[in-house]
């Protein structure tokens, strides 16, 4: 099979349509159970082979594109673990971003699973192909999930996976408020909040019809602790529950909130009035696994892009 020389490859979102949260381990780290579902959301890579230096560029301004961009460590990543020597060359990689930072929607995590995905393409090697699952781990705690997608159950850290069987579609509100949340903040709040008078972890937000009649219970432990600090994170949450949403949650450590609707006009009907809210007011829906895994890449006829 000849080498692509250039690929486009996309970088779905993801909700937490669960997201219980264990007390924090002496490493620091807490034990987390969440549901994982993608969305049709996406940012979307452009990766070209080049001579010279290895190079990251971005659609967005406000995006780093050095070693705080996990596209770029995975880049690394990847590259070590194929033996090769030195810092990653030969190949030029632009991000179009559609994904908000810092809204737990997991844009970061989806880019550079993708890279791995699309680098991997580019930079087959003779021999075996390293294990991206592993590379991915050490990326981040939800890396790995974002290469099996669809309707996911996580444990551990989040980077244990377990595939369940994919939900019926949703319609999916997202409203963004003004400001994103820090996940290294979410998760001090919520050790500051526990054993704390009058602060609990999040009750349900609703439930969804799942598997074969059976119930899902939306419920996040951190969006209380946030709510705290961000009221706009309760306003936003109760203006999907007004407009008809089936559930509604905080997702991963915010600042997004999402809605879930069955029906096309009832989503659009919430996104404006989460627009006449004052949120930044996304309409998307869910993705199956198989969408996700689906092989998505697409030759470009020019190469990428570049800021």
């Amino acid at each position: 099979m000849t080498r692509p020389r250039r690929v486009r490859i996309r970088a779905y979102a993801k909700v937490n349509l669960s997201l219980r949260v264990g007390a924090v381990q002496p490493d620091g780290f807490h034990p987390l159970q969440t549901v994982f579902q993608s969305l049709a959301l996406h940012d979307t890579l452009e990766i070209a082979l080049r001579r010279g230096p290895f190079e990251l560029t971005c659609s967005d301004p406000g995006v780093p594109v050095g070693d705080r961009n996990l596209v770029t460590r995975a880049a690394r990543e990847l590259w070590s673990a194929l033996g090769r020597p030195g810092e990653p060359r030969d190949v030029a990689m632009h991000l179009v971003k559609h994904i908000p930072m810092q809204s737990g929607l997991g844009g970061g995590s989806s880019d550079a699973a993708s890279a791995l995905s699309a680098l991997a393409r580019l930079w087959r090697p003779r021999g075996a192909m390293p294990d991206l699952a592993a590379i991915a781990a050490r990326l981040g705690s939800d890396v790995p999930y974002f290469l099996l997608g669809g309707t996911a159950l996580g444990l551990s850290r989040g980077q244990e996976l377990y595939p369940l069987e994919d939900l019926p579609g949703f319609f999916v509100v997202l409203a963004l408020p003004a400001f994103g949340v820090a996940t290294a903040d979410a998760y001090r709040w919520f050790d500051e909040d526990r054993g704390t008078p009058g602060a609990s972890p999040g009750g349900a937000a609703g439930a969804i019809s799942a598997w074969h009649g059976l119930s899902l219970a939306l419920a996040n432990d951190l969006e209380a602790p946030v709510a705290r600090r961000h009221p706009e994170i309760g306003a936003a949450r109760r203006t999907l529950e007004g407009a008809g949403a089936e559930a509604a949650s905080m997702t991963g450590s915010g600042s997004a909130v999402f809605g879930l609707f069955a029906a096309a006009p009832a989503a659009r009907r919430a996104a404006r009035a989460v627009a006449e809210a004052g949120f930044v007011a996304l309409l998307t829906r869910t993705v199956d696994r198989r969408t996700c895994q689906r092989v998505h890449f697409s030759f470009a006829s020019s190469s990428p892009r570049h800021a």
